[in-house]
């Protein structure tokens, strides 16, 4: 891996053919797999100009994120928090000094640079305040990723436990995430709209 300063973009990308499986109501597998890749293109775009690393256990993905100019970290079988955990140390062993965690799933993304430079932890939750679509964290903090539902509140408790500063933000661009039939439709209305 190559040396990397200051803020970096972690971005975790499951295998587009695999991907958004609780979409299936809605679209069929080849749809799920483009509108997953369309997303992910999205936000790695959204991150600009910050440098992107791609965390992944998928060999098209990582190919996928090498040509669009991003670092790839392969992390077989750890499932999302192993390989988000994994990915922050990794990057800060390279030399960040601060890792933003944007997931993939953001049909809306942008503005994700606005976010960097807090000393403290910044928590972006879903639009349900259930899930966690950001978390930036000073790389060295040693926090504990726990995706899932209800993560916002894991996630909150954790800066706590860090004693470190925190902060909130609802960004309408980067809560919109994709998970169920009805985000979708959501998400293209607000597109649509705006």
């Amino acid at each position: 891996m190559p040396r990397v300063h200051g803020s970096v973009v972690l971005v975790p990308v499951k295998a587009f053919a695999k991907a958004k499986a609780r979409l299936a109501p809605t679209l069929d597998p080849v749809r799920r797999a483009a509108l997953a890749q369309a997303m992910a293109e999205r936000v790695l775009a959204a991150a600009a100009p910050l440098p992107v690393a791609v965390v992944c256990d998928d060999e098209d993905v990582a190919r996928w994120a090498e040509a669009r100019g991003a670092m790839v970290l392969p992390e077989p079988g750890r499932g999302l928090n192993g390989a988000v955990q994994t990915g922050v140390r990794r990057l800060s062993d390279a030399g960040a000094s601060e890792v933003l965690v944007v997931h993939g799933d953001l049909p809306l993304a942008e503005g994700i640079e606005e976010l960097a430079g807090f000393p403290g932890v910044t928590l972006v939750p879903d639009r349900r305040e259930d899930g966690t679509t950001v978390v930036c964290v000073p790389a060295s903090a040693d926090f504990h990723f726990a995706y899932g539902p209800g993560s916002f509140s894991r996630h909150l408790a954790e800066a706590v436990r860090l004693d470190v500063t925190w902060r909130v933000v609802r960004s309408p661009a980067l809560r919109a995430d994709v998970d169920v039939p009805d985000d979708l439709l959501l998400s293209l209305s607000m597109w649509e709209g705006g």
